[in-house]
């Protein structure tokens, strides 16, 4: 679709709570027409088309869900370390220690399925089920390790002022575009008892 077709408009830029460095709009379509030179795939295969651009997606949704988690972990690694308590920082208390080593574990395991997934789809192997099981761990471990994160900067977590409040908000939509959470289970579930 090109911008100049007949029938083809852009409509409201929505207000959105994360990624807001990536523009969202409205896209009107009304009684558009598309030269054939602009169609992808074969006429009646859209669905097809469509699907294997999410099972693409998925990967590259993972690995985005892994740098945000993996900012959030950066930031309060280095938070913990200067944050005093009771005369010490308060990375020398064993509860932040274990929150901090389960949430590094649980973004190496996401990372290391996001890896896999890659590598799959590079080989021309099957991957639509390891890059649902990615994007699904991925996004779960995401919302864990930023909500940690504001957690440990305590009410400074809750400010603009750091930058795990953007973190976390960012990490949300990560359950929900290429495909809700509960469509990733789906599709795993599907690809298991096939």
């Amino acid at each position: 679709m090109e911008r100049a077709f007949k029938g083809f408009s852009v409509g409201k830029k929505e207000d959105k709570l994360g990624i807001r460095a990536s523009s969202t709009v409205e896209l009107i379509l009304d009684h558009c027409e598309v030269p054939g030179a602009n169609l992808i795939g074969e006429v009646g295969h859209g669905y097809k088309v469509a699907i294997e651009t999410l099972n693409t997606g998925r990967i590259g949704i993972g690995a985005q869900m892994i740098g945000i988690a993996r900012g959030a972990l950066d930031a309060s690694l280095k938070y913990v370390k200067e944050r005093q308590q009771f005369n010490k920082p308060i990375a020398e208390f064993q509860g932040v220690q274990f929150q901090l080593a389960q949430a590094a574990t649980e973004l190496e395991a996401a990372r290391l399925m996001v890896y896999n997934a890659a590598r799959l789809e590079d080989a021309g192997e099957s991957y639509t089920k390891e890059a649902a099981m990615a994007k699904l761990l991925s996004s779960q471990v995401a919302e864990r390790v930023t909500s940690l994160a504001v957690e440990l900067f305590g009410g400074y977590g809750y400010t603009k002022e750091y930058p795990v409040e953007k973190f976390y908000r960012d990490a949300k939509i990560g359950t929900i575009y290429e495909g809700t959470s509960n469509m990733q289970l789906n599709t795993i579930a599907k690809l298991l008892l096939k």
